[in-house]
């Protein structure tokens, strides 16, 4: 058997055994090499060997094909495998861990999925979320310093380069793309499998997030839709202006350059080359342009273009090393801008291919060179890699892209050096591209065969084309190429592409025959005539049909009804005639899956037409007890006392639920409640002198009250603590992931909350949204946190695989003035988490003391820390010290360069949430910030505050003055008389 070895592997404490063991699993001797299996993380299962007495070897297998390898990846020192980065704290108890032999492990080898590509002779494996192997371009650019420019087709890996060349700089280091989607799923890939880096500090970031990062603008960025709904108002004043071109001189050229936004002087003077209108029409294309920079500020929308022009002033050099993935996508200011934050100017990573530009920027590698090649020194040192091979698209549909590379050179000559180069298919896959005629039964008949499938989706080139798409398929993955960018599917039927816009795509091929496309790679050579604006004018038409043919894995339908168009037969291209397809109708799992995916993408109108037409969710039967419902209850229990105890035992479950003890006490002694006084009658008499009831330390005192209440709040969660989850996942089917349990939970957040990591697990599967909130704006996370806080059984049992499947990447906050980023694997990130959870239960139960700001104490922290298992929090992060430090450190006045302004300090030892700062919140696709305190919503938690203090209960007025003092404080409107009023102690 082939051995591999992950590149971050050290062997050198254990060699001389290490290659004694190695020989044994090469020749599919598990005996003798002692191996045993662990478990499984990701797409990786782990199996052990043993080295010696203290020592053990993890690895893993790989499959290439038919072949099978074992990938080696770490050495677990002294039984250490808390330590492991792969394991991930899971408790390993090496008596219990099975045998394996060969046979067995080859046999579970066969359910992984194949590693598309392997080096013929290289062992040398990179690994993000899965194993990856470099061919010997990419291992090439690997070794190479900075500054790189890597210029790379679909397909060719170059985000997964540049993501592993990123591994290996120092300091604080930046990855910036246009998409947010793809910003964070690159952050996913490089912290897969435990990665950290010692000595980094990395931040994934998309263009507009680190706009934000500098300083957040006011308003909401303007998308075309925006545009194309204004220019609708604007087209009687320019009537001979076309709304797209109009979109692309505004972004590409108007407000593009790094120089600055040109003037009207300045663009009339610009040459043939440099923009889509000729002189005689840009007077009135700038009239326009002024015409939008003041229907943005009326609107509080923006423009990142103009916002970059803005910013330049006020960048300042941050990073250490920063790499620009899809470099087309920016124009030259928003480069400019980002090059700028650079310590040392030459610490960059660039890449990119220019065939991708959909988005308007009139992006060229000569202007991206101009921004740095002005420094002579640097030009000399700079390299310039492309990377030909495709490893995601079927040979096929390789194929037909680079007859149309070829196309787009012969008509227009090569756009530059860097992007003149064919594409080379590695892939496994053959797959077909096919042309079908554009005939109603053809259509209906395709429709029905592929509409409830996952498999295959259909683009048009332009939003506006979607509308005649859908009379004749129904599928909800219908995509323009906008929205395509960035997408994959095994199957792609592009509708009319050709035959809706056949006149620009006449002028495309123009003069081209096919004798002129029979060289197998493309010979650099410039445009005859200069003064040809052709290319700028249909780039838009070769570049999307180019987008389009890359996102199919496997095969393409052409769907077009001038089958004779002379693009077909150049692109070699035949009629198939009637297609019969034999494909497999995709389950509600995997269409919910679907629609999570592309929620996280930011495409919500396909996941919203895949709820609505496929998944078909109903509304549950049952009440949501949310705010306003909790409200109702109130009002009827209090004010209007409703006879029956229907409501009162309402607000008691939901009382138990979200910890709200007071509202419990208002049940007991103004509503003289049974049930509620039984429950407040145990505690008294178990522990007589409580005086209230904080998260950890008196429920550990009071176990019979803790058991009594917690049994109330899970009183609907009984499907949920069961290890048969069907039913579960049944409700799901029928009511959607989100749906909204009694409590106002979402199914994840009960099966966190009850410790379920099986149900968890195939609800994460399944796309369950991991940041819903309740109306107290607790995620998942926060009710896996709280019964870890206070069950030590809980904490180290299964809170560790919670937290590693519950976590969010990263919390986005809003200082005031920028976005700051705190990334999951810092300790600001967990004790952010911690004390999100703290709030609610302090500001409620008295927990915080009387502190005339309710203020947060280190001793609190390490309380409910006591017994986090080291694999969430690490121990040299579970100290007074340390969180003194981070505290401190993250003060609003504290001069500290990685200041990130988090924590107000009140008095001494005593921190509050910074109360100028927001948070990030999205409904129904759209972003706002919302400020810390809405967000925990501690204006009506305000209502459930715990009256007490010395040896009394405080009459309502007194205790409203401190919440009105602290709602002041926190920036919050005043808190109306609350309905609950506790009453004087006898």
């Amino acid at each position: 058997m082939r051995l591999l070895e992950y590149t971050g592997l050290d062997t050198h404490k254990v060699a001389k055994s290490y290659r004694k063991v190695t020989q044994a699993i090469a020749s599919r001797d598990f005996r003798a090499a002692q191996v045993k299996k662990l478990g499984q993380a990701g797409q990786c299962r782990f199996y052990r060997a043993r080295l010696d007495d203290s020592n053990r070897l993890l690895f893993t297998l790989v499959r290439h094909g038919g072949e099978v390898c074992a990938l080696m990846l770490e050495v677990i020192l002294n039984h250490d495998y808390d330590k492991s980065r792969f394991l991930r704290g899971a408790p390993i108890d090496e008596d219990k861990i099975p045998d394996i032999d060969w046979t067995e492990a080859e046999t579970e080898s066969q359910q992984l999925a194949s590693m598309r590509y392997l080096h013929p002779e290289h062992a040398a494996v990179h690994l993000l979320d899965k194993p990856i192997s470099f061919d010997d371009v990419q291992e090439s650019i690997y070794r190479q310093p900075a500054p790189l420019i890597v210029v790379g087709s679909a397909g060719s890996g170059k985000t997964a380069l540049t993501l592993e060349k990123l591994k290996h700089a120092e300091g604080e280091v930046l990855y910036v793309t246009h998409s947010a989607f793809l910003a964070q799923s690159a952050r996913d890939l490089y912290y897969a499998n435990g990665f950290e880096q010692p000595g980094q500090e990395a931040i994934f970031l998309s263009y507009r997030e680190f706009i934000e990062s500098i300083e957040v603008p006011a308003g909401r960025e303007a998308l075309w839709r925006d545009f194309a709904a204004w220019f609708t108002r604007m087209r009687q004043a320019f009537r001979d202006i076309e709304a797209h071109q109009a979109f692309e001189e505004i972004r590409g050229v108007l407000a593009a350059s790094a120089q600055g936004l040109l003037s009207r002087e300045a663009y009339r003077a610009l040459g043939v080359r440099q923009s889509i209108f000729p002189p005689e029409r840009r007077d009135a294309l700038y009239d326009l342009f002024e015409k939008y920079r003041a229907w943005l500020g009326e609107s509080r929308l923006f423009d990142l273009n103009l916002v970059a022009q803005d910013w330049l002033a006020r960048a300042q050099p941050r990073y250490d090393f920063v790499v620009i993935d899809e470099v087309q996508d920016l124009t030259p200011v928003q480069l400019a801008l980002v090059l700028k934050t650079l310590k040392k100017p030459a610490q960059f990573l660039l890449c990119g291919d220019s065939n991708q530009i959909v988005h308007p920027n009139f992006f060229s590698w000569a202007q991206v060179k101009s921004l740095f090649w002005q420094d002579a020194a640097l030009a000399e040192r700079q390299n310039l890699s492309v990377l030909a091979a495709n490893f995601r698209n079927g040979h096929e549909a390789t194929r037909v892209a680079n007859q149309l590379l070829k196309i787009k050179q012969r008509r227009f000559g090569s756009i530059d050096r860097e992007s003149n180069f064919l594409v080379q298919a590695v892939g496994g896959e053959t797959g077909a591209v096919q042309l079908l005629a554009d005939r109603d039964a053809d259509k209906k008949a395709l429709n029905q065969q592929i509409r409830q499938s996952t498999q295959f989706a259909v683009l048009v080139m332009r939003d506006e084309d979607k509308a005649q798409a859908r009379l004749h398929f129904s599928t909800p993955l219908l995509f323009s190429i906008h929205e395509a960018k960035g997408l994959e599917y095994e199957n792609i039927v592009l509708y009319r592409f050709i035959s809706d816009h056949r006149t620009e795509f006449s002028e495309i091929v123009e003069g081209v025959r096919a004798e002129d496309l029979q060289a197998d790679s493309l010979e650099y050579r410039r445009a005859r005539d200069k003064s040809d604006k052709s290319l700028e004018v249909y780039k838009f038409f070769v570049n999307a049909l180019y987008v389009a043919l890359t996102r199919a894995i496997r095969n393409l339908y052409l769907i077009e009804s001038d089958l004779r168009h002379p693009l077909f037969d150049l692109l070699e291209v035949r009629d198939s005639g009637q297609v019969r397809l034999d494909v497999k109708q995709s389950s509600l799992e995997d269409w919910q899956k679907e629609a999570r995916k592309l929620e996280l993408q930011g495409k919500q109108e396909q996941a919203d037409a895949i709820r609505k037409d496929i998944l078909k969710q109903a509304t549950p039967p049952w009440p949501v007890f949310d705010q306003a419902h909790t409200e109702a209850l109130m009002r009827k229990v209090f004010i209007e006392q409703v006879p029956g105890n229907k409501h009162k035992q309402q607000l008691l479950e939901i009382a138990a639920c979200h910890h709200l003890l007071e509202l419990a006490n208002g049940l007991n002694v103004l509503a003289k409640f049974p049930a509620a006084q039984r429950v407040i009658s145990v505690a008294e008499k178990t522990h007589p002198d409580a005086r209230f009831y904080p998260p950890r330390n008196v429920f550990e005192q009071l176990p019979d009250f803790k058991a009594q209440f917690a049994s109330l709040g899970r009183k609907s969660l009984s499907a949920y603590t069961s290890r048969h989850i069907k039913e579960v996942l049944r409700q799901c089917d029928a009511y959607g992931l989100e749906h909204r349990l009694p409590m106002n939970l979402t199914p994840l957040m009960a099966a966190a909350m009850v410790g379920n990591v099986a149900l968890v697990e195939a609800l994460i599967e399944r796309g369950a949204d991991r940041e819903a909130t309740d109306h107290f704006g607790w995620n998942t996370l926060h009710w896996a946190m709280l019964e870890a806080f206070h069950d030590p059984k809980f904490a180290q049992g299964p809170f560790a695989a919670l937290y590693d499947l519950l976590a969010p990447a990263s919390i986005d906050i809003n200082t005031g003035q920028r976005l700051v980023r705190i990334d999951r694997h810092l300790t600001e990130y967990f004790l952010l988490q911690t004390l999100w959870v703290l709030m609610r239960l302090g500001f409620t139960s008295g927990h915080m003391g009387f502190h005339e700001h309710c203020a947060f104490r280190t001793d609190m922290v390490l309380d409910v820390w006591e017994n986090l298992p080291t694999s969430v929090l690490r121990s040299e992060r579970n100290k007074r010290s340390h969180l003194s430090n981070v505290l401190s450190r993250n003060e609003v006045e504290r001069d500290y360069a990685y200041n990130r302004m988090l924590f107000k300090r009140v008095a001494h030892g005593h921190y509050q949430f910074n109360p100028a700062l927001s948070v990030r919140r999205k409904v129904k696709g759209e972003e706002s910030w919302v400020p810390v305190f809405e967000a925990l919503n501690l204006r009506w938690l305000g209502q459930f505050t715990l009256y007490q203090h010395d040896e009394d209960f405080i009459i309502a007025d007194r205790s409203l003055q401190h919440i009105g003092r602290y709602l002041e404080w926190a920036q919050l409107a005043p808190m109306e008389a609350p309905v609950i009023r506790t009453r004087v102690r006898p």
